[in-house]
């Protein structure tokens, strides 16, 4: 029998990112009711940070609704501290690695990944990108390892070359991992950076293979799925034929709302995957 595919929707907490690529904003509570009365399966959080929500209180509203977390983003560890992985200063590196295990610790709790995307920084100046990707594989070894106490990956995030000069197809995420000889990393698959780096994002999808651990399942306009121009059957084949069972998890704009634009991914994800 096939691996089931769930569904996710996002929720963002941090006011530094209003006008990213979340569908639901700033009300955890309300996302949270939305995403149980839709029909999802689980919800996507990004919070400033891992003293946002109690986690505890955060287990009780998922319970409550019979949702899962399906992963905690620290896209603010960025965004709101200025931290990267492969900053070229060390101090500030360290900072970078206490946040994320500080939300992988969030996250795990409730069973989920942690995913590290604008993180992971870049090269350039002062640093080589031999350096930099040095820095990067060894951080998310090390990251992944701190993760695997809670039974959950780690979960690293190519992305398009307007957001970092590192990682950038699913093939180089594969080399990056196999390279440091990462054993609980996995790669994400984010459709709206692949639609601009892969040539084929169906072969990206199978180069990922065994390593895919995440999907960010959103349109080539990063509007809702169906919302664009993106050729689906493809796609939804390459990630049966790899046997992903893991979240298809929407991180879209909220266009032209929020409850519009999860209305649209819950109905086009139950037309493309059966979830």
């Amino acid at each position: 029998m096939p691996s089931r595919i769930s569904t996710a929707v996002t929720i963002s907490l941090v006011p530094q990112a209003k006008g990213g690529p979340f569908v639901y904003w700033d009300d955890l509570n309300h996302g949270i009711e939305r995403a149980a009365a839709l029909g999802f399966d689980a919800i996507e959080l990004f919070a400033p940070g891992p003293d946002t929500v109690s986690p505890s209180t955060l287990r009780q509203s998922l319970k409550d609704t019979g949702l899962k977390l399906a992963a905690v983003g620290t896209g603010a560890g960025w965004v709101v501290r200025q931290l990267r992985l492969t900053d070229p200063d060390s101090a500030i590196r360290r900072q970078a690695m206490d946040f994320v295990r500080s939300m992988i610790d969030f996250g795990g709790v409730n069973g989920a990944p942690a995913i590290i995307g604008s993180m992971q920084g870049r090269w350039g100046g002062e640093v080589s990108k031999a350096t930099a990707m040095g820095w990067l594989g060894e951080a998310l070894v090390d990251l992944g390892e701190h993760a695997r106490q809670y039974n959950v990956p780690l979960i690293y995030e190519p992305l398009n070359r307007y957001e970092t000069n590192l990682c950038q197809t699913q093939g180089e995420g594969v080399l990056l991992l196999e390279e440091f000889g990462a054993t609980n990393t996995r790669l994400l698959a984010d459709l709206f950076h692949m639609n601009i780096e892969e040539v084929n994002i169906a072969a990206g999808i199978r180069q990922s293979g065994r390593w895919l651990g995440h999907v960010h399942c959103v349109d080539t306009t990063r509007c809702a799925v169906g919302v664009g121009h993106m050729d689906w059957p493809p796609i939804v084949a390459a990630l049966r034929e790899v046997g992903y069972g893991g979240y298809v998890s929407a991180e879209c704009l909220p266009w032209p709302n929020s409850d519009a634009a999860a209305e649209q991914t819950i109905r086009l994800y139950r037309e493309l995957f059966g979830a």
